[in-house]
């Protein structure tokens, strides 16, 4: 069953505000230094350089989502962060993948429903 137009909009909205407070404080923290994002990217391994990029994309990608015209692309931006972020807790840090999977599957759902017409099928 199709959502009206009305009500999906306003679950994308919510998808977008929510996304938006969840990086904007996840990037703030790796911005600010918080220690337990230090020692996480410690862990990593490739250095602080790594957080502070990380953070910057976080915190770019939640304010892109704000905006209208650019969700798709902030979408796809923070959707293929947590890819990464997924890659890192299988692979090199300890913790649970379970949170990013979930950022990420809402980053898809937003790239899925505001693509531009040129990638909607016909």
């Amino acid at each position: 069953m199709a959502l009206s137009g009305k009500l999906q909009t306003r679950l994308i909205w919510g998808i977008r505000i929510l996304l938006a407070v969840a990086f904007g404080a996840a990037g703030s923290a790796k911005l600010a230094g918080v220690p337990q994002m230090v020692a996480v990217f410690d862990a990593i391994g490739i250095g602080q350089w790594f957080r502070y990029l990380t953070g910057g994309i976080e915190v770019f990608g939640a304010v892109l989502l704000l905006v209208p015209a650019t969700g798709f692309w902030a979408g796809l931006l923070l959707g293929g962060t947590m890819l990464g972020a997924v890659a890192a807790h299988l692979f090199v840090i300890p913790g649970s993948p379970v949170p990013a999977i979930v950022l990420g599957t809402l980053c898809a759902i937003l790239v899925f429903n505001l693509r531009p017409a040129n990638l909607r099928s016909a």
